[in-house]
């Protein structure tokens, strides 16, 4: 999971597409078998804000209503993590004034139930958890959720109808977070909480009962589509979906996250050729950690240090006497990323024209080329130049022992998480293109 700077693609649930109507239950899973929901992706502009020891740029935000009356709330859609959590205003307010977009007001909903800690649910155990759930001195559901910047989110389990466009369903388990504390706590406030979309039983899909869900990100204007459910509209992709198996392991590992979307990454390639990097790096340990997960909430990709070592010095090769290295090694963008560039204005058609890179899988493959290569660093200008920074980073910097592949190498990509068949599938196609054959307007 991660953070946000100038761009956020907020889902906005304005103009949605049902192919059947999401039924409204008593209960906190609906079924969604033959159910079908279609969200357009939306630009925004915001500050920065940080989840992880590095700062990002962009943040798959979704917006949606929750409670009785609804209130707006805007969550970070993050397939690394379970449970779904909103910052909570638990002070007296009159009940007349309206709830700001970047907290959750629970006295003013008359759906809103907390959970008692003597709720299985309460029991749950969620790698999310820092520490087990437990008692408040009001006998309510209290957690912690931890992530791996450090950052933490406190406060009590609670159940609450979320509405998404035209549908609503009842009793949602979700995070009422009354406090929050991370690297960037001020920035973090600006968006209401986040949406875990991972395996987990808690997590917002699951409690769905969605079999798949899929996304598209353009990469001219970072607009989009999320689709809750089976895609219909096979004009929608260019090309087939090549679908690579989920890694599943048998018994509990310690630094194996067995509700992440992990898929076994076998190989780099830099122009088509594939690079020498032992096959035993892509494996995980003994202990676990290795793993590779597909993770919405991180924006770049991010290999541990042996394979990321090899791919920058092929990348490197390839551009010298093409584009200029900048010299600073104590420069490091947003603590992973060391391989810049100085790049005039005069030069950015290069960028063009760089190698492509592909992630090989079992079974798919993800190409990253042109612009996607290269990110301008904001705010960082030497002289007449801008800096440039090569969007695969060392996880080795960050302490983070595992290979994450971040939504910004997912542009024009349609990505189907199916979780049926425990599988996730990949097709180049042109989401601004999707977006219009789905009558969405963004």
């Amino acid at each position: 999971m991660i953070t946000r700077d100038f761009y956020i693609l907020a889902f906005t649930a304005i103009t949605c597409f049902l192919q059947t109507i999401l039924c409204s239950s008593s209960t906190s899973t609906t079924s969604a078998e033959s159910e079908i929901l279609i969200l357009p992706l939306k630009t925004q502009e915001i500050p920065s804000v940080s989840k992880l020891p590095f700062r990002h740029n962009v943040t798959l935000t979704v917006s949606l209503a929750v409670g009785s009356p609804p209130q707006n709330v805007t969550m970070v859609l993050d397939t690394g993590s379970e449970l779904s959590w909103f910052h909570c205003n638990t002070t007296t307010q009159n009940t007349t004034t309206t709830t700001t977009s970047n907290s959750f007001d629970p006295s003013r909903s008359g759906s809103y139930s907390p959970v008692h800690c003597s709720s299985p649910v309460c029991t749950n155990r969620t790698r999310d958890f820092v520490i087990p759930a437990s008692c408040d001195p009001n006998d309510l559901c209290h957690a912690t959720l931890s992530y791996a910047d450090f950052s933490s989110s406190e406060g009590n389990l609670a159940s609450d109808n979320f509405y998404i466009g035209s549908s609503n369903v009842s009793a949602l388990i979700f995070g009422c977070m009354g406090s929050t504390f991370s690297s960037n706590s001020d920035e973090d406030a600006k968006t209401t909480g986040l949406m875990g979309m991972n395996r987990g039983s808690l997590s917002f899909v699951s409690q769905m009962a969605f079999p798949k869900f899929s996304y598209c990100i353009s990469g001219s204007d970072l607009s989009g589509v999320l689709l809750l459910g089976e895609i219909s509209n096979s004009s929608l992709l260019i090309s087939p979906l090549n679908y690579t198996p989920l890694v599943q392991i048998s018994m509990p590992l310690p630094y194996f996250d067995r509700v992440a979307y992990t898929v076994r990454l076998e190989g780099i390639k830099v122009s088509d050729k594939i690079l020498n990097i032992p096959g035993s790096v892509f494996v995980p340990d003994h202990t676990g950690a290795g793993q590779t997960m597909v993770d919405s909430g991180t924006q770049f990709t991010f290999l541990l240090g042996a394979a990321y070592s090899v791919l920058r010095e092929e990348f490197l090769n390839k551009t010298t006497g093409v584009l200029r290295v900048l010299e600073e090694p104590d420069f490091v963008f947003q603590g992973a990323m060391d391989l810049c560039y100085r790049v005039a204005m005069s030069e950015e058609e290069k960028i063009r024209k760089l190698p492509r890179v592909s992630l090989v899988f079992d079974g798919a493959e993800m190409s990253v080329s042109a612009e996607s290569l290269l990110y301008r660093a904001p705010g960082q200008v030497r002289g007449s130049d801008s800096v440039y920074c090569f969007t695969f980073g060392n996880s080795d910097l960050l302490g983070v022992e595992a290979f994450l592949i971040g939504h910004h190498h997912q542009q024009n990509m349609w990505i189907e998480f199916d979780l049926q068949r425990s599988r996730i599938g990949l097709a180049q196609t042109r989401c601004d293109l999707a977006v219009q054959r789905l009558g969405l307007v963004v």
